[in-house]
């Protein structure tokens, strides 16, 4: 502690008679810079190709080429919609549900703005978490599609998914996401006033790390009321309607698997322990679910099914979403095993007690596993269970955890994902199904949509 004195009487001396520095801007850093570019890519690559031939390789062949279509260009007009207007809506001061117009058409957004990570002064480029946010916002609406698939008009879909992006995905990210930065958090005070910014949800305490109420549930919802509102396909439960190519759904199981961990451990922010952290558990928590659900089908039906097992993969790395950067491992291979067996249930047991035509079981799988995933995040997080529990920004350390308390926001987190959604999707529906209708004519429905909405064949023999 002496020699800070007799270093300034130094600098005095040669001619620096009033030492002091001005405190420098936080600079990116070109580690945490490289990993998002790249997290970013790997989620590009979950849409198209990799949602696009998941869900494929389950319609019927008549049917490949409109799922193919209706995820490319979902991810791009909402991308489009993004920079326009979602990004500022998301990510902007406004009020605890939803955010304002500074940012509308990325206006003072330059490769020199930065962004707030999880750590005092680190940040990022703005533009990348731009970016990073936008392949989330774009590729979530398009998990709806498999909620009524092989039945709706192209039309209804595009101007459905706006409607959603617009009143559902947005306002749930702002609610969820935004928050004033840790920096903000410099004492009680400080952060009193910086929670006046933040939103609603993120306000109660709700634990989200990479999506389960923002994404999950909120597609899922979506995805069972368009099922409901859209109606069964022809035929349903009375002729075959078999997934055309399981090769293509196992192809698109494994890009949406390997793009995962961009969505999972890009939402870290950082490339740090943290994201390790994220991709630990998202690794383990998807192999559990696997061999959960593989083991429940064969026990319960007596075989065990290449489709089952790719299921139980997303059900996984649905469920460990909300968690992967908050739970230990062991807490993420439980949460993986229960999700291969509850989602098993929700696809079989549910479905049939909901009576819905849910085509590729959005709900069952996003819905069902982004609920127990929300729900089991206040229980795992905790650091009794090997969790990271709760980071307090005014003291500098974690929190003492109540897992009471955090419980109680994880259902608020979960009320509101199913509520909102549920409300927006069957305005939208609605709204939809009374002007331009939903369906397509039977006519077309059974001659397929590739041929009669896109002119186009998946195959030609």
């Amino acid at each position: 502690m002496k020699r800070l004195p007799a270093f300034l009487s130094l600098l005095m001396a040669i001619g620096l008679s009033t030492p002091c520095w001005a405190a420098d801007a936080p600079v990116p850093n070109k580690g945490d810079t490289a990993w998002l570019i790249t997290a970013t890519m790997m989620v590009v690559m979950m849409a198209a190709p990799g949602l696009g031939l998941f869900y494929g390789g389950m319609v019927r062949a008549k049917n490949m080429l409109s799922v193919l279509m209706q995820t490319l260009v979902i991810f791009c007009l909402l991308g489009v919609l993004w920079a326009i207007y979602g990004y500022s809506l998301a990510f902007t001061d406004g009020n605890a549900f939803i955010g304002g117009f500074d940012k509308l058409f990325m206006k003072g957004v330059t490769p020199e703005t930065v962004v707030a990570t999880f750590s005092k002064g680190v940040v990022l480029p703005e533009y990348i978490f731009a970016a990073f946010e936008l392949t989330f916002a774009a590729i979530t609406p398009a998990l709806i599609i498999g909620g009524f698939a092989e039945r709706i008009k192209f039309s209804a879909v595009l101007i459905f998914m706006v409607l959603w992006f617009t009143f559902s995905y947005i306002p749930m990210a702002h609610m969820v996401w935004y928050w004033a930065g840790p920096d903000a958090f410099t004492s009680a005070e400080a952060a009193a006033k910086a929670s006046e910014v933040g939103g609603f949800l993120f306000n109660k305490g709700a634990l989200d790390f990479a999506g389960g109420t923002v994404v999950h549930i909120n597609a899922g919802v979506a995805a069972l009321i368009g099922a409901f509102m859209v109606g069964p396909r022809i035929g349903y439960r009375r002729e075959s309607m078999a997934p055309h190519s399981l090769t293509m759904t196992m192809i698109g199981a494994s890009m949406l698997f390997v793009g995962w961990f961009g969505f999972n451990v890009g939402s870290a922010l950082e490339a740090g322990g943290t994201a390790t952290l994220a991709f630990f558990n998202t690794l383990v928590a998807t192999c559990a679910a696997t061999v959960a659900w593989t083991v429940t089908e064969a026990v319960l039906k007596g075989k065990p099914s290449m489709l089952g097992a790719v299921s139980g993969a997303i059900a996984g790395l649905v469920v460990i979403t909300p968690a992967c950067g908050l739970v230990g491992p062991m807490g993420a291979i439980i949460m993986g095993l229960l999700s291969g067996i509850v989602c098993f249930w929700g696809v079989n047991g549910l479905k049939r007690m909901l009576g819905m035509d849910d085509t590729l079981d959005v709900f069952g799988v996003h819905g069902v596993g982004g609920i127990l995933g929300a729900l089991l995040t206040g229980v795992f997080a905790s650091p009794d269970l090997g969790g990271t529990g709760v980071y307090d920004y005014v003291a500098n350390a974690v929190a003492p955890y109540d897992m009471s308390a955090q419980m109680i926001a994880q259902c608020w987190g979960v009320g509101t994902a199913v509520v909102w959604s549920a409300v927006v999707s069957y305005v939208a529906f609605k709204l939809i199904d009374m002007t331009i209708g939903l369906r397509v004519s039977e006519e077309e429905e059974r001659e397929g949509l590739d041929v009669s909405t896109h002119g186009e064949s998946a195959y030609h023999v």
